[in-house]
């Protein structure tokens, strides 16, 4: 029977384990999250447009100030800018981007000294390549992902916080707006709301506060069309499959087909001494037209207009005088009306030495440009030492 004496040691016990049950659940969180602040930038750049923020997040690799973010349209000016824990602005500078990995190195600068010289800045870092050792956590692990979502912080401000579980360690099949996402290898998916504008280039942490991974870019699932929460572990690796030209015994041109492969420690390393080559970027998924070397501006809309953004040295686009900001209008007398609709002519009707016939936009002028188009050339990656 249910008595007074009963309620009251009831209540006896409640109250004895309030406070001991609640204190170790929240404080191991708030102290990781504490120090990872000190570790974490909030960086500022290029953007401001719709859906193309300009703000992002960024992890401290070295007491000099290199730092590790997503290869966005963010870092795309002169007047890059980070935000450090204890309330210090700083000016930044790309050093390496790998869009394999949709990822970039960049380095604070100090007035005064040149960007690879020692500068006393003496901050707290994550140690990479000792992070790089450690084995991946795996689905059910508890895990904490930091970063500047919906720039919510400035200055000393902290970074927001989110509590989250691996839901699983798998391959990416995403994609930005129509074109697939380049990454293809393991990823976390995690069960927060982890990706949204800002959040790029934040840490995801274990439970101890080691870093296990670098929150991506806002994507969709390929395959469900869904937005996916995830973030590129530090031992990530990309191997893509790329056309060659080679010289034959006879000095011919020969295209063979060579697998490319670039991980996240090599990089990083490389790209900290100054010594990271990048590929050249691959052409898009599912290719099998000629090669050109145009780059376009970030494909964010379903009609995004063939605006060149930047063209690739040595490549046919330079040979046949294309500037970054021409917009191209036609093709063969076809109109183009969006990046995609360029993608997919040179795609179903061009290969290796196709000639083709582009009216762009430059100024307030159509000009006409003749190119031949070719297979990409391949630049090593520097080799580890």
């Amino acid at each position: 029977m249910f008595t007074r004496q009963t309620f009251v040691a009831l209540v006896a016990v409640f109250a004895a384990c309030a406070t001991p049950c609640a204190a170790p659940a929240a404080e191991p969180f708030a102290d990781t999250a504490k120090e990872a602040n000190k570790k974490l930038v909030k960086v500022f750049g290029a953007g401001g447009f719709s859906r193309l923020n300009n703000f992002g997040t960024g992890i401290v690799v070295s007491k000099d100030g290199h730092i590790i973010t997503v290869a966005s349209q963010l870092l795309d000016t002169a007047d890059l800018v980070v935000h450090t824990y204890d309330g210090f602005r700083y000016r930044a500078q790309v050093m390496a981007t790998e869009s394999r990995l949709d990822i970039a190195l960049i380095k604070i600068r100090i007035d005064g000294k040149k960007v690879d010289e020692v500068n006393g800045l003496n901050m707290d870092f994550y140690d990479f390549e000792a992070a790089a050792k450690r084995p991946p956590a795996a689905a059910g692990d508890w895990v904490l992902a930091l970063s500047n979502t919906f720039e919510i912080a400035l200055r000393d401000e902290p970074l927001s916080v989110q509590r989250g579980v691996v839901s699983a360690y798998t391959k990416m099949a995403g994609r930005r707006g129509v074109f697939e996402f380049p990454y293809t290898g393991e990823v976390y998916i995690v069960d927060a709301i982890t990706n949204n504008p800002g959040a790029a280039g934040g840490a995801l942490l274990n439970r101890k506060g080691d870093l296990i991974g670098i929150i991506g870019r806002e994507l969709k699932n390929a395959q469900s069309e869904t937005w996916v929460n995830y973030a590129i572990p530090v031992v990530a690796k990309s191997e893509t499959k790329q056309f060659v030209t080679l010289k034959d015994k006879d000095g011919k041109d020969v295209t063979e087909e060579k697998t490319i492969t670039v991980t996240m420690p090599d990089f990083v390393r490389l790209a900290m001494q100054g010594k990271y080559i990048a590929p050249p970027p691959p052409p898009p998924s599912g290719a099998t037209g000629g090669y050109q070397g145009i780059i376009f501006v970030p494909n964010v809309l379903d009609r995004t207009p063939a605006y060149i953004e930047d063209i690739v040295p040595g490549s046919p686009a330079e040979k046949a005088g294309l500037r970054p900001d021409d917009l191209v209008s036609f093709v063969d007398g076809e109109p183009i009306i969006s990046i995609k609709a360029f993608n997919e002519y040179i795609k179903k009707n061009t290969r290796g030495g196709t000639k083709l016939r582009l009216e762009v936009r430059r100024g307030e002028a159509l000009q006409t440009v003749e190119i031949e188009l070719g297979a990409p050339p391949v630049k090593p990656v520097a080799p580890p030492k």
